[in-house]
């Protein structure tokens, strides 16, 4: 459709200065919110360079939604200022058609984001975050001290003081046996185990069970069955938002089978393929504003645009940090305020003035 070519035409060169704009400004805060250490460690210009470079893609993503936003609230508003869109109303179109196209872009970039963090912004953020951690002489948080671990559905609990990670070798470990209905059946002890191979070799291990309903004890020879892998034990602080979709559900049901908290990581799970929707959001706001003022059109276009889209995102922070906690379910913290404003705003834009 001829208007349909119009609007997208007069939309895409302002949504290209728009997020060029952002994506500059988003990399400049990062640089300077960390060149006061680069300096301090007399960080080459080239290597501050190409941390910048590998933080471009995580700019544009967080840059998508609201230059989206940005460019159709200000396409519109200027439509409407020029008095463009009074002759298209005249001739019978209603504003949601004529605004189709806009929408349609919102969804396409929805899916654009999702692919897009998941197969380009994940691998550069390490690399940029990894690079910046290299000149700047820090190293990755770990806990690998109390640990507890569920193992084969829960019929085996292990205890651990402190895994080191370097020698693959854990230090003060207890292993609780149990049946299917909780009972204890046996308790190994032992003050180191190693890696060997394919299993963990237990040093002077000592065995608990039960006999003639006493709990006694004795020197527990060697074997083999304990086979729980070493990375079981490590705790990296991987975040959900640092691993692809496909290894962040594998993280969550890691977790599950190991009986550690997984409520949080399921809340990111789901946030992963709810966060990128932003876009279509962001544009069903702008677009749905568009209209609603007499007086200064653009100006108040923008600010409610805007006004809306830092609602939306201050909903989703708290179902989100609702959900981490426990209090809502993590589908409901991930896709609550999502529906909510899809709704809202498709019921915004029927009832628009046309």
């Amino acid at each position: 459709m001829i208007l349909d070519r119009y609007l997208i035409k007069q939309f895409i060169p302002i949504f290209i200065v728009a997020i060029s704009m952002f994506v500059l400004l988003l990399s400049l805060i990062d640089l300077f919110a960390n060149l006061w250490r680069y300096l301090n460690y007399e960080v080459p210009a080239k290597q501050i360079l190409a941390v910048s470079l590998y933080y471009l893609p995580k700019s544009f993503s967080y840059a998508l939604p609201i230059s989206l936003l940005f460019a159709s609230a200000y396409t519109l508003g200027d439509l409407y200022g020029r008095n463009e869109l009074t002759s298209i109303f005249s001739s019978g179109i209603p504003f949601w058609r004529f605004a189709m196209s806009l929408l349609l872009i919102g969804f396409i970039a929805s899916f654009f984001s999702f692919f897009f963090d998941d197969h380009v912004v994940i691998p550069t953020l390490k690399m940029k975050n990894d690079l910046s951690r290299t000149l700047l002489h820090q190293q990755r948080a770990e806990n690998n001290s109390d640990i507890v671990i569920k193992a084969r559905n829960g019929l085996l609990i292990y205890s651990v003081d402190y895994y080191d990670s370097t020698a693959i070798i854990l230090n003060g470990i207890s292993i609780i046996e149990q049946d299917e209905e909780g009972h204890l059946l046996s308790l190994v002890r032992s003050p180191r185990a190693a890696w060997a191979e394919d299993h963990w070799e237990l040093v002077s291990p000592i065995i608990y069970e039960w006999r003639n309903d006493l709990l006694r004890s004795r020197p527990l020879e060697k074997v083999d069955t304990y086979r729980e892998l070493p990375d079981t034990f490590r705790r990296n602080m991987v975040k959900v938002e640092d691993l692809h979709a496909t290894d962040a559900g594998l993280l969550v049901k890691d977790l599950q089978k190991a009986g550690l908290p997984f409520t949080e990581a399921l809340s990111e799970y789901y946030h992963r393929f709810s966060f990128p929707t932003a876009s279509f959001v962001v544009m069903i706001l702008s677009i749905s504003m568009g209209g609603r003022f007499k007086k200064n059109i653009l100006l108040m276009t923008l600010l409610a645009s805007l006004s809306s889209a830092v609602v939306f995102y201050v909903m989703e922070m708290i179902s989100m940090m609702m959900a981490k906690l426990g209090y809502i379910p993590p589908i409901v913290g991930a896709w609550f305020p999502v529906m909510i404003f899809i709704g809202a705003g498709l019921l915004l834009l029927k009832t628009a003035k046309t």
